[in-house]
């Protein structure tokens, strides 16, 4: 290793290509400024953190090796994606990550060139790498792929899809398969335990040592060398790979840490690739920041934190999280049912089911990242007479839409899903936001489909999802802090269908389904001190509706506003469609639908989104007066 040099590498480096200017022997002094900038940036902004630190010299070899843009470079999720942001242009604008009118946390085409595929959701590298590289062939193209993809992300059959595909084609592309042991939670699963053999064999732990030999001694002619011994080595531990079976060429394990290791197989596969290659090389996530290396999920995703002493940020104690309140809920109901499993796809901690994991662990499976194969493993479940909740992000139950279709609702089976996430979720921006699936579940014959106004409405649909043995039944609820309502001890059971009058009024009807409930109640305020007499409803289901209650509300009232935390096409449109059929907007009812815009919100701050999509207290009250055809009133105006 050489001695520190005295002008910080970083601030050398604007792009990848001032990479390719420095000696192979300064990487890791720049690999260490790498890391502070990236631990200094997170540390004011929160994200994710731990991925990130894993990669940093498998990002810098990547971008020293390969000519980056015109080379692809497609990281697979994007928690991981930070140094790369730092090396391609974008250091200055770090410390916006996550932030309103910043950095997205993940990889985005119109952020830079150097961001050939926008990532978040899972398992989706190869897939996308196997269209760049056909498409490089088919147009001539003289480029190399390259496609991440971590360990946990294996667990999903889209990325077997692609490598059997891949296969097939004989394609020119690359695949580095990032083994860290660890994706969101813990490895699930037979391939975490296979790569783990494969990393912890005897020949490749003794091949590691020897490999830092075998630089010294070969020095120009490594190239060849090192390709030559892992080959041996992965032959001699293996006897032929899975991946080789695919039609890969497997070179691997290697470390991911090791600039001598990285350097001459990326350098030999860049000049000499003719078919697919994979390359597995072994890191560890979290390095080179002790509190992430010593923390269970290697800080994973953490809050604004310091950095001497790894210390997160807390949010000040006040009402109890959505996923908490939902997660004691169903551990209260699976003490009084033993037939209650729950069911979750790598998120065990997001979801809340690891407190169900603590006291009923074989009740509690963690599939992977695998939603289409957790759904239809509920549905099996659910056909022997057991009571699975399916408990899935909104933005993730998205992945296993045909499995919900054909596999549960057509056969009518009581599989829970339990939809956390619902609506804005701040910083992780659009392509986490929850947005869609009251309109598509609204659709499907015979689903049942809730939304928790509040922490103990949730609880009262935990219960009800568990006496209902009808059909298939989902409840959803938002990320962050309840509105620090009483809770009870056990939630009641539902009348199926059936919403409720929060507040009496005369004039207009806010008819809210899910949690705007509370700025409807705030904005209902305004509307009667403006001498709107207001009535307020949580409707508590899209799906049965309660007609009953709607046709109230419409003969009763001058307008008619539906509120909620969802795409077009969800509630608001099932109440215009029954509003529509039942001759109700024939004389002059004025309804105004407000619903998440057509759009993709940008990340902000949950409260800044709601502002700017028209769903809080202010927007409501807006709508009022716009449909009466009046001056919209400033809030608090009135009073």
């Amino acid at each position: 290793m050489t001695q520190m040099l005295s002008t910080p590498l970083l601030d050398t480096v604007k792009v990848p290509a001032d990479l390719r200017k420095i000696d192979d022997r300064d990487l890791p002094q720049l690999a260490r400024e790498l890391r502070d900038e990236m631990i200094d940036a997170v540390s004011r902004t929160g994200g994710h953190l731990g991925a990130g630190l894993g990669v940093v010299e498998l990002t810098m070899a990547i971008h020293k090796v390969f000519d980056t843009p015109n080379d692809r470079l497609i990281f697979d999720v994007g928690h991981q994606c930070y140094p790369h942001k730092i090396l391609t242009g974008r250091r200055e604008r770090i410390r916006t990550l996550r932030q309103e009118d910043g950095l997205s946390g993940f990889t985005r085409r119109a952020e830079s060139e150097y961001d050939p595929f926008g990532a978040a959701h899972s398992s989706t590298s190869i897939s996308a790498g196997l269209g760049m590289a056909v498409a490089a062939e088919l147009s001539q193209t003289d480029r190399r792929v390259i496609a991440i993809i971590g360990d946990g992300a294996l667990s999903a059959g889209m990325a077997y899809e692609a490598l059997n595909n891949a296969g097939a084609l004989d394609a020119r592309l690359i695949v580095i398969l990032n083994d860290n042991d660890m994706s969101i939670a813990p490895p699930t699963g037979a391939m975490s335990a296979y790569l783990a053999r494969l990393a912890s064999g005897r020949t490749y732990m003794g091949f590691r040592d020897f490999g830092k030999k075998l630089t010294a001694y070969l020095g120009k002619n490594i190239d060849r060398a090192i390709t030559r011994a892992v080959e041996h080595a992965r032959g001699y531990v293996t006897g032929g790979t899975m991946f080789e079976e695919m039609g890969f060429y497997h070179i691997g394990p290697i470390d991911g840490h090791s600039f001598e290791h990285l350097l001459p197989v990326l350098r030999n596969v860049r000049d000499n690739q003719r078919g697919p290659v994979l390359i597995h090389v072994v890191t560890q996530k979290g390095k080179g920041y002790p509190p992430a290396e010593a923390a269970a999920d290697k800080y994973h995703g953490v809050n604004k934190f310091d950095v001497i002493t790894g210390a997160q940020a807390k949010a000040k104690p006040n009402a109890p999280s959505y996923t908490a309140v939902f997660a004691d809920a169903l551990v209260e109901e699976a003490r009084h049912d033993e037939k209650i499993v729950g069911i979750t796809a790598a998120m065990p901690n997001g979801t809340g089911l690891d407190k169900l994991a603590e006291i009923f662990p074989k009740r509690t499976f963690d599939v992977g990242i695998a939603e289409q194969h957790a759904v239809t493993f509920a549905a099996g479940l659910a056909t022997e007479g057991f009571k699975p909740f399916c408990a899935l992000y909104s933005t993730f139950l998205q992945r296993g839409y045909d499995q919900v279709v054909h596999d549960v609702a057509i056969q009518k089976l009581p599989v829970r899903f339990p939809i956390d996430r619902a609506g804005f979720v701040g910083a992780d921006g659009p392509t986490h936001a929850g947005s869609f699936d009251t309109g598509f579940l609204a659709s499907l014959p015979g689903f049942v489909v809730m939304a928790a106004a509040d922490e103990a409405e949730l609880k009262h649909m935990v219960r009800t999802a568990a006496a209902h043995d009808d059909g298939p039944i989902s409840f959803r609820y938002p990320r962050g802090e309840g509105v620090g309502v009483d809770l009870p001890v056990r939630g009641e059971i539902l009348q199926i269908g059936k919403g409720r009058i929060v507040k009496q009024g005369a004039k207009v009807a806010l008819l809210s389904f899910g949690t705007r409930l509370a700025d409807c109640l705030l904005a209902a305020e305004d509307l009667d001190a403006a001498g709107l007499s207001t009535t307020v409803a949580d409707a508590r289901f899209a799906k049965p509706l309660d007609t009953d209650l709607i046709r109230q509300l419409a003969r009763h009232h001058e307008v008619l506003i539906t509120v909620e935390e969802g795409a077009v096409g969800g509630f608001g449109s099932q109440v215009l469609q029954f509003l529509a059929f039942e001759g109700l907007l024939d004389h002059g009812l004025k309804v105004r639908p407000l619903v998440l815009p057509d759009l993709w919100m940008e990340q902000a701050k949950p409260e800044v989104m709601y502002a700017k999509a028209g769903l809080d207290r202010s927007g409501i009250v807006t709508a009022v007066f716009r449909a009466l055809g009046q001056k919209p009133l400033e809030v608090g105006a009135a009073g």
